[in-house]
């Protein structure tokens, strides 16, 4: 049995792209804008040991399988087809199957491609969430190159889900670098600003601050004193030497630091904007509370972060592809878990929004600006975590376009007595 034989046993012989493989073979449309090709054995040995997404990854990352195309229209067929109707192998044809393949195939183990984050290697850091074993996701993650994020990130460096109006969010404003994506991005770090009331004076605590756009908004347009704390060594070069750019030197600071080393008790406001996916089920309690603490009376805490539709699905996959390439240990909840944790740590809970829709749009400008800059990002990171990247983002448009997760801003306040400090009617 040649492969695309077996690519049609899988799949079914309707399926919405090419397929080619080594052995000369190919099934599918013809007509496709999009087509796999099986590039090597080694591809199929992947497969075999992992027959799920990720297998496709790692014979993708590593360059034994080829997708010409679209990144993201491929992901949408194969959700719309072979994922939306489910694969249906007979036990005949699992059988032939694994007789023309080969039952080496499936036990012949081969080493994950360099960039997948093995359950081994995160091991070695300790328990998951310990601070070690913290840093080293972080590090895993964030200290790719700060060059490499420039690309695909664009001049705004910020790294979290963007606001847009209807005419930033237009779908032909992708790709097109007229600055919709700049805007958007300091239009969700003005929401941010207003849902805290920031107030010249103030003193913000921006945890995991990534590359200091928060604080370096908030000290320039709001004269806020703001200290950014993050795990990534890169972020906290890059955004030292912006700040001083800037001349925001004597209100903006970011610091390599775990968020749990900060002083309680001594912040106005706190802004917590892509963090909370890192902080782990088992630690969100642990992880309000200590905010909680940081803050004065009459205080706010604006929690930004992904979130998943319901509070009963699992909040992470050891085993899947975000886990091993992405985000490893990450973690997410459901917004009304999050929203609970809140408020069992002290907070009374004042807004709610979900910015699913703008995650989405966000996404595509950053897979066009890693399309028009690929030679630079490969050359930059290598090949396999571009590939990793362009799979990753492309993906995640999807998750967000389909509801598989969301994006959630909870604003608390931390009570002065029974005083909340809040307008009777706010404008967010």
């Amino acid at each position: 049995m040649r492969l695309a034989e077996i690519f049609e046993r899988v799949v079914g012989p309707d399926a919405p792209l090419r397929f080619t493989a080594y052995d000369g073979s190919s099934a599918g449309d013809p007509d496709s804008d999009v087509a796999l090709h099986v590039r090597t054995p080694v591809a199929v040995n992947y497969l075999a040991q992992s027959p799920n997404g990720l297998g496709l990854t790692r014979a993708y990352v590593s360059g034994h399988l080829e997708l010409e195309g679209d990144m993201y229209t491929a992901l949408r067929h194969m959700a719309d087809f072979a994922f939306a109707e489910g694969i249906n192998v007979s036990a005949r044809d699992l059988a032939e199957i694994v007789r023309s393949v080969g039952w080496v195939k499936f036990v012949n183990r081969v080493a994950p491609p360099p960039e997948e984050m093995t359950r081994g290697r995160l091991a070695t850091r300790g328990w998951r969430h310990s601070k070690q074993r913290d840093a080293e996701a972080i590090h895993h993650h964030y200290d790719v190159s700060n060059a490499f994020y420039e690309l695909v990130l664009g001049p705004s460096m910020t790294y979290t889900c963007a606001v847009f109006d209807d005419a930033d969010g237009a779908p032909d404003r992708v790709g097109r670098e007229d600055g919709a994506l700049e805007s958007a991005q300091f239009r969700k770090y003005a929401l941010v600003s207003r849902k805290l009331g920031l107030e010249p004076g103030m003193r913000l605590l921006d945890v995991g601050c990534g590359w200091g756009g928060m604080v370096m908004h908030a000290a320039r347009e709001h004269g806020v004193r703001a200290l950014g704390v993050t795990l990534s060594k890169e972020q906290a070069e890059w955004a030292g030497k912006k700040i001083a750019q800037e001349g925001l030197s004597e209100l903006a600071e970011v610091r390599h630091m775990d968020y749990r080393d900060v002083p309680d008790g001594s912040y106005d406001r706190i802004s917590s904007i892509g963090l909370t996916e890192h902080i782990g089920a088992r630690n969100l309690d642990a992880y309000f509370a200590s905010l909680y603490a940081k803050l004065v009376p009459g205080g706010r805490l604006l929690n930004h972060s992904i979130t998943r539709p319901r509070n009963n699905l699992r909040p992470m996959d050891t085993g899947g592809v975000i886990n091993r390439y992405v985000f490893p240990d990450g973690e997410l909840e459901g917004a009304g878990r999050i929203q609970t944790a809140m408020n069992d740590a002290g907070f009374e809970i004042r807004h709610q929004e979900n910015l699913r829709e703008h995650y989405a749009l966000t996404l595509r400008h950053w897979g066009a600006n890693l399309e028009r800059n690929w030679d630079e990002a490969v050359a930059e990171v290598g090949e396999g975590t571009a590939r990793v990247w362009r799979l990753y983002m492309a993906g995640s448009v999807l998750g967000f376009e389909r509801d598989v997760v969301q994006l959630h801003q909870i604003l608390g306040v931390k009570l002065d007595g029974t005083a909340a400090h809040m307008p009777l009617r706010p404008v967010f």
